[in-house]
């Protein structure tokens, strides 16, 4: 199970790593924990504004979790006040749905090393989640942190994932949050003259995926 809050957080963070589960035969639930409706990204040219962008995100949502073959669960909170919702309800209520799908394992964002307000919170709360439940029910939790000092204070991720090898399908995933993607590619192609160019920067930026395992 994946629990990030913001469509794209799966593809960017965590692609490579469910499309090797996937090829392996490991089903997996992607529960996305708002439609990033309050993002200010518009698309690169703009297409969308604050009233149309919610249906948008979430049609390209449901166009990465097809390319990346998951299940998906939209939990219905709101862009950018997770921060400010009730902790232990939302932990209840992630609890309820992992006591339902039953998961091996989650992977979520480290709380406090995770830059978005939006990402602390819902890493808290999975967190807790899996606390509440029975001891010998609950799954290993991975959590990713991408501040750019994680290492320094939290040392070397137990986890380090090699993606390269399913670096097409991780792209297929980026590249269908359009109105998202386009800006951080673009970044890519201002530094980089030429295809190869950019897409060995994207692999690495992109090509690795790491998580630490928390410890209850």
């Amino acid at each position: 199970m994946v629990i990030y809050p913001h469509p794209d957080d799966e593809s960017f963070g965590a692609a490579g790593t469910i499309t090797k589960f996937r090829e392996e035969g490991v089903p997996v639930t992607y529960l996305c924990g708002t439609l990033g409706e309050m993002g200010r990204n518009m698309g690169s040219p703009t297409f969308a504004n604050r009233e149309t962008l919610p249906e948008i995100r979430k049609e390209e949502l449901i166009n990465a979790c097809e390319a990346l073959d998951i299940e998906l669960q939209m939990l219905g909170y709101r862009d950018k006040t997770l921060e400010f919702e009730d902790r232990q309800m939302v932990a209840n209520h992630l609890k309820g749905l992992l006591e339902d799908i039953n998961p091996s394992l989650v992977i979520t964002h480290y709380p406090e090393h995770a830059v978005h307000p939006d990402h602390n919170a819902l890493g808290a709360a999975a967190i807790e989640a899996v606390r509440l439940m029975d001891e010998d029910k609950r799954p290993v939790v991975w959590v990713q942190a991408i501040t750019n000092n994680y290492d320094e204070e939290l040392g070397k991720p137990d986890v380090r994932n090699d993606v390269t090898a399913y670096f097409d399908q991780k792209m297929k995933a980026i590249v269908a949050h359009k109105s998202q993607a386009d800006g951080i590619l673009g970044k890519f192609r201002e530094n980089s003259e030429i295809t190869a160019d950019i897409e060995e920067a994207a692999k690495q930026r992109l090509g690795t995926e790491q998580f630490y395992i928390w410890n209850y």
